[in-house]
């Protein structure tokens, strides 16, 4: 059991042998997909071509599909979706936005932090997410002293994922000042506080702690949060790893104005200058980039992290999303503040801004590529770059890459009478809808027929910590 009383055991066994009637494999619809899941939950084969299934071979209700990563993400800050969306004063934008959202920063404690990640946890698995990348600053107790166990608060996360079934890569982040001119965190910033050290140190006693589906690497909060002998600090102390290192990035223009006047150089400028990137690198949001930037971002083999729920929610932008295609970045989408969970609407919201913007439709498709569906193009570009940003060697329906999948209902409403090639371009482009019936992780069965075991649990526990956070405070006002 965990320390929060689940198990962290996977509700419900898989067969070993598997098929589909169609399968997203080499990045394109292939049809009679045989499956063959290890013990170790990885696949050990996965054979396109097999007209009729073997005997005890368990046929699924549908085609499948791997899962993404969701590559960038805050727990906490699903506490408080829906809960900004009024303005009081003249303005808003994402730097009241942060100020609001440390109400719940501020208070939020472990076993409240439990709730709202098994409940969200709970929802990104039903939104396509087998695997989610945990950029963790929440470090110490609400008085911002350290706790007994540094890792109380990535226990929670890692208790969380383990009770519903998820993937985790945890992050733990370097964050020491308030902004580019600031000596120290402000009283409000005092439980993110962690230097070069501590982040090495929290990200082996991860690594250590040996938990299944869970994996460590490191995080920049952002330029503005941590010296540039402190970044070179825990970039010296990583220098040997091949873990991910994350950081947000020229998310804001008011971020890129203050970085210049510090450094003299634009965000990703400055990292590239400095000789920090490389393929283990991701950068979160990278909205305001320059060409001569994003060239140098391929140039190192760098990797960019989109989240574009969030971005336009607080108003960040769009980034120059034709630019990081041609250069053929690695690029991934997180969900950030967790206000949309489904990398469905991701994707989708991804392509419309560029629709919007540029007046054009069918903005990330390349048939010059051989790539004429937009949602073909950047899911595969997510399913790939996804991989890199969570540290895994291998991902999606491929012998050696954990034995992941999501079972399309073909009776959902959004899909009935769709072409089996036209499925993806549905799936992302015709909503809403309930598509994913079945969801495997690591070789077992987390949802089956629509049904993720302990969900309404977790919900009624999420329901309670956010009437402690919330309603409560509001009664004491």
């Amino acid at each position: 059991m965990s320390a929060h009383g689940r198990s962290e055991a996977f509700p419900m066994s898989a067969p070993q042998f598997c098929w589909a009637p169609s399968a997203w494999v080499d990045g394109r619809w292939q049809p009679h997909v045989l499956m063959e899941a290890g013990a170790d939950g990885h696949w050990a084969a996965v054979t396109p071509g097999v007209e009729f299934p073997p005997p005890d071979t368990l046929v699924l209700a549908g085609p499948a599909l791997p899962p993404l990563v969701d590559a960038h993400g805050h727990a906490f800050q699903r506490a408080f979706s829906g809960l900004s969306e009024r303005r009081d004063g003249a303005g808003d934008d994402f730097w009241s936005w942060r100020e609001r959202m440390y109400a719940v920063a501020r208070r939020i404690t472990p076993e409240q932090l439990h709730a709202v990640a098994t409940h969200l946890y709970y929802e990104l698995v039903r939104g396509g997410y087998t695997q989610v990348c945990e950029f963790h600053y929440l470090h110490h107790d609400v008085d911002g002293s350290p706790y007994g166990d540094p890792l109380t608060m990535a226990s929670a996360l890692a208790d969380a994922a383990a009770g519903c079934g998820i993937g985790l890569t945890l992050l733990p982040v370097l964050y020491e000042r308030a902004g580019f001119q600031a000596a120290a965190l402000r009283d409000e910033q005092q439980r993110f506080r962690a230097g070069a050290q501590e982040v090495r140190d929290l990200q082996r006693a991860i690594a250590a702690a040996g938990r299944a589906h869970v994996s460590a690497g490191v995080a920049v909060h952002s330029l503005r949060a941590a010296s540039p002998a402190s970044i070179r600090q825990l970039a010296e102390l990583v220098a040997s790893d091949d873990a991910p290192v994350h950081i947000h990035v020229a998310e804001q223009a008011r971020e890129v104005e203050e970085c210049l006047a510090a450094t003299g150089a634009r965000p990703i400028e400055w990292l590239a200058r400095e000789g920090f990137l490389d393929s283990r690198w991701q950068l979160v949001h990278a909205t305001h980039a320059a060409p001569q930037e994003i060239a140098a971002v391929a140039a190192s083999g760098a990797g960019v992290v989109l989240c574009p729920s969030t971005e336009a929610n607080l108003g960040d932008g769009l980034p120059d999303l034709d630019a990081w295609l041609a250069h053929d970045v690695p690029l991934s989408i997180g969900s950030d503040s967790h206000v949309t969970r489904a990398w469905r609407e991701e994707l989708r919201l991804l392509e419309y801004g560029q629709r919007l913007v540029q007046r054009r439709r069918n903005v990330a498709a390349a048939p010059e590529r051989g790539q004429p569906s937009s949602a073909g193009r950047l899911f595969q570009r997510a399913l790939d770059g996804g991989a890199r940003a969570a540290g895994l060697r291998r991902w999606g329906l491929a012998a050696g890459a954990r034995a992941d999948l999501l079972v399309v209902d073909p009776k959902d409403h959004a899909l009935l009478g769709v072409p089996a090639d036209r499925l993806l371009d549905a799936l992302v482009f015709s909503s809403p809808g309930r598509p994913w019936r079945d969801v495997m992780v690591a070789g077992r069965w987390v949802v089956r027929d629509h049904r993720h075991a302990g969900a309404a649990e977790a919900a009624a526990r999420f329901e309670g910590a956010m009437h402690a956070l919330w309603h409560e405070d509001s009664a004491r006002r």
